[in-house]
């Protein structure tokens, strides 16, 4: 099917470190979906073969797919996630971009629905929910509880009513980068863009997708370490003077009602 007459182009950035086990796959699966017009990758100083994979990848795939724009970087010392992600935004000249994990566990097919409300001139940014009806490996409870944790405590602040803060697959208009700077480095990267696209007041969707959890022994990285910065990168994105005193007022509220229940 041709979409070149509605689809806008498509960037797709790739944030890697150490995933020489996925990201042949990946790249190639990125590659094969038709709406993507450029692939952007930024290596965070991987430690294992990744860069020499990347580097194959795009020759053997440039061969089959010369309309593919390739476009890749490696950091100098690792800087983490954030960094890497905000330094593929500045490289990406597409009307969109979309944020790709360099696992598997987030399937590329999901970008053309994920588009639509973007192409259909409703949306500025769509979030891909692993939590409202897509198809989901089952792993880990707490890890589901964390996310949910995170995404309420998003949600108190910026008074939006995602399901899946944490998500990979944010899909935006590129335009919009103009509206903010961006300055996490690591994971912090989730809770500070939802926060800056909520004071932008931009048009925010939310659509099911799949997801195919890795475990540790696969190679999932994420830590208990991470989900405590989400938190702390939570309150110093959305806190204002305004927001602080509600917060206050319900911790007291809540103190003088349980001492009342006592």
């Amino acid at each position: 099917m041709d979409h070149s007459n509605s689809t806008p182009s498509l960037s797709v950035v790739i944030p890697v470190y150490n995933e020489e086990e996925t990201i042949d796959a990946i790249l190639n699966f990125v590659s094969r979906i038709e709406i993507v017009n450029e692939i952007v990758i930024v290596d965070d100083c991987s430690k294992d073969q990744s860069v020499e994979i990347i580097k194959k990848s795009i020759e053997s795939i440039s061969k089959e797919k010369p309309q593919i724009n390739f476009l890749f970087s490696q950091n100098e010392k690792n800087k983490g996630k954030g960094a890497s992600i905000r330094y593929g935004f500045g490289m990406a000249t597409c009307d969109v971009i979309v944020i790709q994990d360099a696992d598997l566990e987030y399937d590329p097919n999901e970008y053309l629905r994920l588009i639509k409300p973007i192409a259909d001139g409703n949306a500025d940014v769509v979030y891909g929910s692993r939590f409202i009806g897509g198809t989901h490996r089952v792993l880990y409870f707490w890890h589901y509880i964390g996310n949910k944790m995170l995404t309420l405590m998003s949600n108190m602040f910026s008074n939006l009513n995602l399901t899946d803060m944490e998500t990979c697959y944010k899909m935006f208009r590129r335009e919009i980068l103009d509206h903010f700077e961006l300055r996490s480095n690591r994971f912090g990267f989730e809770p500070e863009f939802t926060a800056k696209i909520a004071k932008a007041r931009l048009r925010i969707y939310e659509l099911p997708i799949s997801y195919y959890g890795r475990t540790y022994d696969d190679g999932k990285k994420i830590t208990w370490r991470d989900g405590l910065a989400a938190i702390y990168h939570i309150l110093r994105y959305n806190l204002t003077l305004g927001s602080l005193f509600s917060l206050i007022t319900i911790i007291v509220l809540f103190i003088i009602f349980y001492l009342r229940v006592l």
